[in-house]
């Protein structure tokens, strides 16, 4: 029962990370209705520029984590004026391919000034666990499940309370509409790129943090898909949900089944999960179920 347990609390931790790096796919698919499959690479970039921030530049940790966040955010920026921006209008697959393209720009550009080798953070907490009963967490790990939760109620309160928040869900339910209302839709699609990029970069630097950081880690944004799929592309509950169910299917299968069958279980689980509830609820969990009249 304590091993169940202990996979369970491991599950949720990891579980958090994904449903914060699926809410970056989540708001740019509500605002654009684009799939970003540059996510993971915006992931691995803003682990880099903390690992060059804190390592190379020497600049305490909590200084580095804030910077970094502003420069992923900055990233996100840069991306949708430069590359996004001129493709307003165009079809939907040409957005899509284009951030495959990006996605692959992105690692060159890591591989070429840091390598592929494996990259690890200065200690930032001890690493002695702490032991609750039979279950043991890492200090790292209660910081990466405390941030990415602040980072929910955080986000929670910008869009049930804030204006731009507030915009930014009518641009999701009716880009035209909210345009007839005098929002900004271009302004809408820069912030949602913004946001995306910041908890991408977020969950690398958690990530990073607790495991050390290569260029694999782009794999994360495929990893994390079938929570998105999952949840629903267009719900952040959704995104929040399926994230932890995720984490804790991948934590528990690996756990049970991959010393059965030698590996490989914990990979394979989501996505198998995931074609069964997609043959139940197409949409997800959560998403918006879209009903075409004829």
């Amino acid at each position: 029962m304590n091993y169940f347990i202990q996979l369970i609390v491991s599950g949720v931790v990891l579980g958090s990370i994904y449903a914060l790096i699926a809410l970056g796919f989540v708001l740019i698919y509500k605002a654009t209705r684009v799939l970003n499959f540059a996510q993971g690479e915006l992931l691995m970039a803003g682990a880099y520029i903390a690992f060059a921030l804190t390592v190379q530049l020497h600049i305490p940790f909590w200084s580095a984590f804030f910077i970094a966040m502003l420069l992923c955010a900055l990233l996100g920026l840069i991306i949708e004026i430069l590359i996004l921006k001129p493709l307003i209008g165009e079809p939907i697959i040409s957005i899509v391919m284009i951030t495959i393209g990006l996605s692959i720009v992105l690692k060159a550009i890591v591989e070429m000034i840091w390598g592929t080798e494996t990259r690890v953070y200065p200690a930032i907490f001890s690493t002695q666990p702490i032991t609750l009963g039979a279950i043991s967490v890492s200090k790292s790990s209660l910081f990466s499940l405390g941030a990415a939760i602040t980072l929910f109620i955080i986000f929670h309160l910008f869009f049930k309370f804030s204006s731009t928040g507030i915009a930014m869900r009518a641009v999701a339910d009716d880009q035209q509409a909210a345009q007839s209302m005098g929002i900004n839709i271009k302004k809408i699609f820069a912030i949602s790129w913004m946001v995306a990029a910041l908890v991408a970069g977020i969950g690398g630097i958690l990530i990073g943090n607790m495991n050390g950081i290569n260029v694999s880690l782009g794999m994360f944004g495929l990893k994390v898909f079938p929570a998105v799929i999952l949840g629903g592309l267009d719900s952040v509950p959704g995104a929040i949900i399926g994230g932890i169910t995720i984490g804790v299917l991948e934590s528990l299968s690996g756990g049970y089944l991959d010393p059965l069958v030698g590996g490989g279980v914990k990979m394979v689980a989501p996505f198998a999960i995931l074609l069964v509830i997609l043959l139940i609820k197409p949409y997800g969990l959560f998403g918006t179920e879209e009903i075409e009249k004829v």
